[in-house]
């Protein structure tokens, strides 16, 4: 008859195995850093529980009996199956789990949303990042990247999926000569001189402010305030709809100027699921805003 009508506990069974392995309840409650005397109630209480003797007494120790003998196999099954019980669901839970970066003026609620609609019981958090803050992937802060290209990462170190393609447009202040054209050329822009700003390679695929004798300003907004001032120009993904909150700023299209592209970084090898998993979330529901 089992003690009080309970479940068995598996510290009992442990118990029990660790005063098997020593044959003896001093070591044993030693091991198991209790006291002898609670330990030999202990196996009392198992042994009430299964109706019958499981460890004799001797002078130099405790043996088993048939008994005891014939649950010891039976009770380390148990707690291996236990173990490896705890060791899948402890898996499954970081398997289930994302920090996603995303930078500036990105949007990436529908990703997030429909990823949480695939996966209801997964742990996933978002991180906003500033443009000069990628190094978040590298260090672990975030095990995703939705970010616009080229980013300062080593291609031998992150996996990129290009998301989707947006055009370029031209930000002047009102009264510039070029703020009433209907669109620019790419080879119209290309004598302008380019400062230096974050993510910039010589290419068009960054942002990029033009002008003469600027100074180098880190923040977004400084740069907006330089064209505002008429003393810089910018080329930005059309996307990007910051500027558009100033009343002293147009846009202007850009005409063949390569796209900007939006993309998602990871790093290389991670074994995290999740990742595929707002991979094909992102790709799925991501597209680029309405020029």
């Amino acid at each position: 008859m089992n003690d009080l009508g309970q479940d068995l506990e598996l510290r009992l069974v442990r118990y029990f195995t660790v005063v098997a392995a020593h044959q003896h309840f001093g070591r044993a409650a030693a091991d198991l850093h209790v006291a002898q005397s609670a330990l030999s109630r202990q196996i009392q209480r198992l042994e009430k529980y299964l109706g019958t003797r499981l460890l004799d007494r001797t002078p130099q120790g405790a043996r088993l009996t048939p008994a005891g003998q014939t649950f010891l196999p039976r009770a380390e099954a148990l707690l291996r199956a236990a173990r490896q019980a705890e060791l899948a669901v402890r898996a499954q839970a970081q398997s289930d789990r994302i920090a996603i970066g995303y930078v500036e003026d990105l949007v990436i609620t529908s990703a997030v949303r429909e990823l949480r609609r695939r996966y209801p019981d997964a742990e996933i958090t978002t991180r906003h990042l500033s443009c000069r803050d990628v190094g978040a992937l590298s260090d672990k802060r975030v095990d995703a990247l939705i970010a616009r290209a080229p980013l300062p990462l080593a291609d031998d170190d992150v996996s990129t999926t290009v998301l989707y393609e947006e055009p370029r447009v031209l930000v002047v202040p009102r009264g510039h000569p070029l703020a009433d054209r209907a669109s620019v050329t790419a080879e119209e822009l290309a004598g302008e001189e380019a400062m230096p700003c974050a993510f910039e390679t010589a290419d068009w695929t960054s942002y990029r402010v033009l002008g003469g004798d600027v100074p180098t300003v880190e923040s977004y907004e400084d740069k907006l305030e330089l064209v505002a001032s008429g003393r810089a120009i910018a080329v930005l993904p059309v996307g990007d709809r910051r500027s558009s909150l100033r009343p002293d700023l147009l846009t202007v299209p850009v005409e063949g100027a390569p796209p900007s592209r939006v993309v998602m970084v990871s790093r290389k090898g991670d074994p995290n699921p999740m990742i595929r998993n707002i991979r094909l979330a992102a790709k799925a529901v991501l597209t680029a805003p309405a020029s």
